[in-house]
């Protein structure tokens, strides 16, 4: 069994096909340039017509598809999403409104299976675009084995992990009125993400990392004590999944898909979106309880490896391929 996905490299969705790549027998990503799709049709040299299955996310799938063969859909997130008008540009609210949401409706129509990364995005494709047919829930799932506990010595600080692009979708504003409101002994570090560009803070306490490779990941998140995860929405959020694996609480906001994934008060703490107090509230709880830190901790490891392996979300699209080829 051949299964082709081509993905844009370098976004998260690229990163769990590049995991599957790793697991299925036959699965193969092939990765081009994001900025291709400026012009969409050039995505038409990226078919594949020998593969037996196509799998790849729903905003450029037309472009890809080839008539007969069967092809799965995964949604990592939602473009289409009004509640996200307030932080697009107008350019990016006529893009969602007119080619991308035309792009996304010829998808579902040609998809042989639609499966989302939680039932909060399932429940938001079947609400915004009026889908009928079944949608198959698949959490995605971390490398348990790579993103390991690791012990951490105390220090003179409380360190926190902000990770993610620097943009309001992430609630990277948010960031100096939290750290005004923490105890001293806190510093958060932030992580440049994608968008790299120039964004920095000017304070002592907020510690950029830069652009950490994804590579590198498994080594970061060890040496911090919690995660600070104010996104505004999330179609999953790997990023906690990954700190979760570490071993460390969550402190996040309660929305979208994160409720699924971070167990309020066992996991760390839910925030209402843009409540930068709540965030500081949550973050000087964790930093005055080492033990309860533990405790979360091991609960969110014990989560992961029962609930978002790897091995577990490989096993689910490898079981709905075979489907996808025995209904063919």
């Amino acid at each position: 069994m051949k299964i082709y996905s081509p993905m844009a490299k370098g976004n998260g969705a690229y990163i769990v096909h590049k995991l599957l790549e790793t697991k299925i027998s036959g699965y193969q990503v092939e990765a081009y340039n994001p900025y291709l799709t400026l012009f969409p049709p050039l995505l038409w040299k990226y078919r594949n017509r020998v593969a037996d299955i196509l799998h790849v996310a729903p905003d450029y799938a037309p472009f890809f598809y080839v008539k007969g063969k069967p092809m799965v859909l995964t949604f990592h997130g939602f473009s289409l999403d009004r509640e996200l008008d307030a932080y697009n540009t107008l350019m990016q609210k006529i893009h969602y409104r007119t080619d991308l949401k035309w792009f996304t409706m010829s998808a579902l129509a040609k998809a042989s299976r639609v499966v989302c990364v939680s039932q909060y995005l399932a429940n938001l494709v079947k609400h915004e675009t009026g889908y009928k047919k079944d949608i198959q829930v698949i959490y995605n799932g971390v490398d348990e084995n790579s993103f390991l506990p690791r012990s951490r010595s105390s220090g003179k600080y409380i360190e926190v992990l902000f990770s993610g692009n620097l943009i309001s979708k992430k609630g990277a504003e948010l960031l100096p009125g939290i750290i005004r409101r923490v105890d001293d002994r806190v510093r958060i570090h932030y992580t440049s993400g994608l968008r790299a560009g120039d964004q920095h803070f000017e304070h002592p306490r907020l510690i950029p990392l830069g652009r950490v490779p994804y590579s590198e990941m498994h080594n970061v998140y060890p040496a911090f004590d919690m995660l600070l995860f104010p996104t505004v929405r999330e179609g999953f959020g790997m990023a906690a999944i990954e700190a979760m694996s570490c071993g460390l609480p969550v402190v996040a906001s309660n929305t979208a898909a994160l409720p699924e994934l971070v167990e309020e008060g066992r996991s760390g703490y839910l925030c209402e979106v843009g409540d930068a107090e709540a965030f500081a509230s949550a973050i000087n709880h964790l930093a005055e309880n080492e033990t309860e830190r533990r405790i979360m901790g091991e609960f969110n490891r014990a989560r992961v490896e029962k609930f978002f392996t790897l091995e577990r979300m490989a096993r689910e699209y490898a079981r709905l391929f075979d489907e996808v080829l025995l209904a063919r």
